[in-house]
């Protein structure tokens, strides 16, 4: 049965691909190479899909069961927010296409990481902590709310860029600010209830079934909780005190840094019982 890398490595070139071509057809103002590219994109994410259901059909369970899987799903998250983006069509096709452009960069440097001589893609047998459709819930819905993140991470260091250029015309300016704003606002209202489902609810009971508790103050439990909350000051911010503009941009770009290490920095830099390999 297939471990899914060959599909894996298709999907790295693939997002690589997508990246230059929307670099040059952005640059180059070439709508073509841009539609090209969303093509691309898409064909990319059907490939790691793929990959994922063979390696999780090999494997017997979910695929997130140590840190080359998990690189890989992340990865496959990050594409999901952004196509997730794409039937919206209050924002300009150009907008869509410079969220992608990172989108892709970051989905390929995942994958590249997950493909590092020091990540085996071998299967391993599952620790009992891991033989539970509660980790199959838990893990899902965090990196489906992740995917969503990250596309208002983007949107928000676009709206700091942008805020910040002189050269265009106030009202087109604010315009293309109103736009971003918009976006992360409604890319986290739909990614913080897959995050809050996923992250405090069904990884409650993965615990309570793994470890016997629900919670223990493990350092990813923890900062998965800093990062809950950073997402709930921004809701709350936006909707009850009416905040707008660069202060919520800052929020969103942080809570997305927080949910980052809490992915990566913690498995890397502390010991935990969510520590597998």
């Amino acid at each position: 049965m297939s471990n899914g890398v060959v599909f894996f490595d298709a999907a790295t070139a693939g997002y690589a691909a997508v990246f230059f071509t929307l670099l040059v057809g952005l640059v180059l103002r070439r709508q073509w190479l841009c539609t090209l590219a969303r093509g691309l994109f898409v064909v990319a994410f059907l490939a790691q899909s793929v990959g994922l259901i063979l390696r999780g059909v090999a494997l017997g369970g979910f695929p997130v069961t140590n840190t080359y899987e998990s690189l890989v799903f992340y990865g496959w998250a990050f594409s999901l927010g952004y196509l997730g983006l794409l039937p919206f069509r209050t924002f300009s096709e150009r907008m869509r296409d410079t969220i992608g452009l990172l989108a892709a960069l970051l989905a390929a440097a995942f994958m590249v990481l997950a493909s590092s001589p020091l990540r085996s893609p071998e299967i391993v047998p599952l620790v009992p902590a891991l033989r539970s459709h509660w980790l199959a819930l838990h893990v899902s819905l965090v990196f489906v709310g992740e995917g969503f993140f990250t596309v208002s991470f983007v949107a928000g260091l676009l709206y700091l860029i942008q805020s910040r250029r002189r050269k265009t015309p106030w009202s087109e300016q604010r315009e293309r600010l109103a736009r971003l704003d918009r976006l992360i606002y409604q890319t986290i209202a739909i990614g913080f209830p897959f995050f809050t489902l996923g992250g405090l609810f069904f990884g409650a009971i993965w615990a309570k079934h793994a470890w016997g508790r629900y919670w223990g103050w493990d350092p990813k439990e923890t900062f998965m909780l800093v990062t809950w909350l950073v997402y709930v000051l921004y809701l709350h911010v936006r909707l009850m005190r009416g905040w707008r503009g660069t202060r919520t941009a800052w929020i969103a770009v942080i809570g997305f840094l927080l949910a980052l290490f809490t992915f990566a920095g913690v498995n890397f830099l502390i010991r935990g019982l969510h520590s597998y390999v």
